[in-house]
């Protein structure tokens, strides 16, 4: 079945097939796309701005050095009011990592909150073993901004 699952207002979660279907894209008024892999081929449509994550599907892929990348991106998007589709070839594993590191980094939420409101959205969604351990790292990361955000506030508003 061809479908875009919805996420938030903005974003949007498929596999690769759904992707490249421009009704659907058009129909969604989609506006950006995240091609998170090396050989899925991207929509062709030319009001569509493209971003590829040249990553496979494998627990030993980096697709940590991404997150930061890829959340702006989307940010960006939805900022401009626009609509952002994150995908891989299954709509699995890879494209649910960003979205989740996306959903912590943006909207402050935990890996737990971030990967329901995702598997919410598209149940079938796993990220393999290697990009949830790399989600973590990113949820303790996030952790660490947050406190030394915090803590500098404290500071400034102290003197």
């Amino acid at each position: 079945m061809l479908q875009l699952c919805k996420i938030t207002d903005s974003l949007l979660i498929s596999n690769s097939r759904s992707a490249c279907n421009k009704e659907l894209l058009t129909q969604e008024g989609v506006t950006f796309c995240i091609n998170v892999s090396r050989q899925q081929p991207f929509p062709g449509l030319h009001h569509i701005r493209s971003l590829r994550v040249p990553v496979f599907d494998d627990p030993l892929e980096d697709l940590y050095k991404y997150f930061e990348q890829c959340n702006n991106a989307i940010e960006d998007t939805v900022r401009s009011g626009g609509k952002c589709l994150v995908y891989c070839k299954n709509g699995r594993s890879r494209s649910a990592a960003i979205c989740t590191a996306y959903l912590m980094r943006h909207q402050n939420l935990t890996l737990k909150d971030a990967f329901e409101s995702v598997k919410t959205a598209r149940p079938g969604v796993e990220p393999n073993t290697g990009f949830w351990t790399q989600l973590q790292r990113y949820e303790e990361y996030l952790q660490t901004q947050h406190q030394l955000g915090h803590s500098s506030e404290k500071m400034i508003s102290s003197k």
